[in-house]
């Protein structure tokens, strides 16, 4: 979206002040409540609240044909909805690149991090497995959408159930589940999205901060031991450049934040 260049200029100016408008750190997020299990026909479901970004994850599982790549493993279909009710920036239709991007973003963090045991989704090799389908819808849009929608899908997987499987017929019996949670490792992936103002990188922008930032760098994470040092995912938007010291930053940075986040979410799960 583009923002006057007085708005830019007085952001700007105010990050190389060392400050912001709302008075947080650079490397402080809004308060985040997280609120697990908010739907009763989804199979997981959380609702995170990112400041004034409010986003709803919801995990649902069906039978499905495994990819011929991978004949012994369950599937994974993220997608994002943006409701014209979380913003006047969004229209209802066909998904845009905005939403398709957003969900390329959580579901390879997911995916890549090796947080859901694929093949302990199999049914019959080649022929059934179970798909798990994550979908992502905001209620409210201002700033950070990505982080906001990986945390709910996130918690979403953590508080899921199979439900259950009637092998006679080979479908799911909807809406009844089984006390089994979906295989997941213990490899919890956090997502910390970056953005560069000006010469400054930032964390959880508000609106007005993201329209005027010139580059973003999401990175996913898990632990790798009792650290987290393990990268699974980069993904950068944004025409800006991010050079070898920003990087440096972003990374030393991304690993404290994340074990921040971490607690969080094992809290909400709790």
């Amino acid at each position: 979206m583009e923002i006057s260049n007085l708005m830019k200029d007085r952001i700007i100016e105010y990050l190389n002040e060392g400050k912001r408008f709302d008075s947080r750190k650079f490397d402080e997020y809004r308060e985040i409540i997280i609120e697990p299990n908010v739907s009763k026909n989804a199979e997981g479901s959380c609702r995170v609240k990112l400041g004034d970004t409010e986003v709803i994850a919801g995990v649902k599982i069906d039978v499905t044909e495994p990819y011929t790549d991978h004949e012994d493993e369950g599937t994974l279909i993220t997608t994002v909805e943006l409701l014209p009710l979380a913003s006047d920036r969004f229209e209802s239709g066909p998904p845009k690149i905005e939403s398709i991007e957003v969900a390329r973003i959580v579901d390879r963090g997911i995916r890549e991090s090796k947080f859901i045991d694929f093949k302990k989704l199999c049914i019959k090799k080649g022929e059934k497995v179970y798909g798990v389908f994550l979908d992502i819808y905001p209620i409210n849009y201002d700033g950070n959408l990505i982080d906001a929608s990986f945390i709910a899908s996130v918690v979403a997987l953590l508080t899921a159930k199979m439900p259950k499987y009637d092998e006679k017929t080979e479908k799911i019996k909807y809406g009844e589940l089984t006390k089994d949670p979906i295989p997941l490792s213990d490899k919890i992936p956090i997502m910390i999205t970056f953005w560069k103002v000006g010469e400054n990188i930032i964390i959880d922008p508000k609106l007005e901060e993201e329209d005027a930032s010139d580059a973003r760098l999401s990175v996913a994470l898990t632990k790798d031991k009792k650290e987290f040092n393990k990268i699974n995912a980069l993904q950068k938007g944004g025409e800006g450049v991010l050079t070898e010291k920003d990087l440096n930053n972003i990374f030393d940075l991304a690993k404290n934040k994340a074990e921040e986040i971490l607690e969080k979410i094992q809290k909400a799960v709790k």
